[in-house]
């Protein structure tokens, strides 16, 4: 098969991982790997992946199929960093779905479904390689089930957005109870969107590791 990944940034910390991928599917499928949607040349497989461009019909259209994995149980949780979002809200287990991509965000019908459970205890890195590893399987099962997907429709009723995240959305309020912020604290990426907080008129980063429990 013919195959493109599309990831927005080159400096999202899923490139690794999708480039190990690609070394160990080249031999039996063409692969490329894309920043830019004005790159894409065509094939059987577009995959979205942390991809913050709405891809447009005329895109879509050089592929057989254009298919994203979307860190939430559609329609509730469409839109960006859904994983992010839900962990800070508590949840401790993530729902994937892989899904055509259409015009209206996280819109299309779905493939297939999957979970993974985040522990309580992981950080943010640990946590992105338990997603990272999801995305990459469901990516295998979408090339091994490729001419035997029989799509669901979405159905919208109570469908929910999450917005965009941004550097601000890392901000930590000192005066507050540290546990209750933890998991806000441990889903910011140290090195792109580290946590911080202001105190006395200067800015702070906040980075976290765990240590072994003392006997």
């Amino acid at each position: 098969m013919k195959i493109s990944i599309l990831i927005s940034s080159n400096n999202h910390p899923i490139n690794p991982y999708i480039r190990e991928w690609t070394k160990e599917k080249n031999s039996n499928h063409i692969i490329d790997i894309f920043n830019c949607s004005n790159e894409i040349i065509g094939g059987d497989i577009l995959f979205l992946i942390s991809c913050e461009e709405i891809i447009p019909k005329i895109i879509r259209d050089k592929f057989k199929k254009t298919l994203i994995i979307h860190a939430s149980d559609l329609p509730f949780g469409r839109g960006w960093n859904p994983h992010i979002w839900e962990i800070i809200n508590g949840a401790s287990e993530i729902t994937f779905s892989l899904l055509e991509a259409e015009d209206n965000v996280d819109s299309g019908d779905i493939w297939t479904k999957s979970k993974v459970f985040i522990p309580k205890t992981t950080l943010y890195d640990e946590i992105n390689y338990l997603i990272f590893e999801e995305e990459i399987r469901l990516m295998n099962f979408a090339i091994s089930n490729f001419n035997n997907i029989k799509p669901v429709r979405q159905d919208t009723r109570g469908s929910s957005y999450w917005p965009k995240r941004t550097p601000k959305d890392s901000e930590i309020d000192p005066n507050k109870n540290l546990a209750d912020q933890f998991d806000l604290i441990r889903v910011c990426d140290v090195n792109r969107f580290p946590a911080f907080f202001y105190k006395n008129g200067q800015k702070y980063k906040i980075s976290i590791s765990q240590l072994p429990i003392d006997k």
